[in-house]
């Protein structure tokens, strides 16, 4: 029983590492992800930009969020995803919605029948000057 509390401590310890922000992690505004078609075993690299949907077969994917982490630190790349599943005549379902990790693709992942998808990594970083809210970019301050 003292084992399963340790392994069970460990793996909170782990989550709760891996789902705070990564330290020194800098924003992107493209998610880079990969897709498996498990029917036909085709796979599809994607570009998402942030806020745009892209479709996959019969997934719709909204990048919300992504992180690298700059090259001198460990790498890692995360993406905050919300992934629908759209069918003609039927009710959108959605299928995924968190934060998906590049060096573990396994630890929070899709879970569909005919669709694998994971995060490759991020592209085309934010400037500072994008991050400012738009009365601080028109004074300077």
């Amino acid at each position: 029983m003292m084992g399963f509390r340790i392994a069970v401590g460990f793996v909170g310890l782990l989550w709760a590492t891996l789902l705070s922000a990564p330290a020194g992690a800098e924003p992107y505004e493209t998610v880079i992800l990969q897709g498996l078609d498990k029917v036909t075993a085709r796979v599809t690299t994607l570009k998402v930009n942030l806020g745009d949907v892209v479709r996959f077969g019969t997934l719709e994917i909204i990048a919300r969020h992504c992180d690298k982490r700059p090259p001198e630190d460990t790498p890692e790349s995360a993406a905050f995803l919300d992934i629908w599943e759209v069918r003609p005549g039927e009710a959108a379902i959605g299928v995924f919605r968190g934060w998906m990790f590049a060096s573990s693709p396994g630890l929070n992942a899709l879970e569909h029948p005919v669709y694998d998808v994971w995060v490759l990594g991020c592209e085309n970083k934010i400037s500072s000057s994008e991050e400012m809210a738009p009365a601080e970019a028109e004074t300077g301050k």
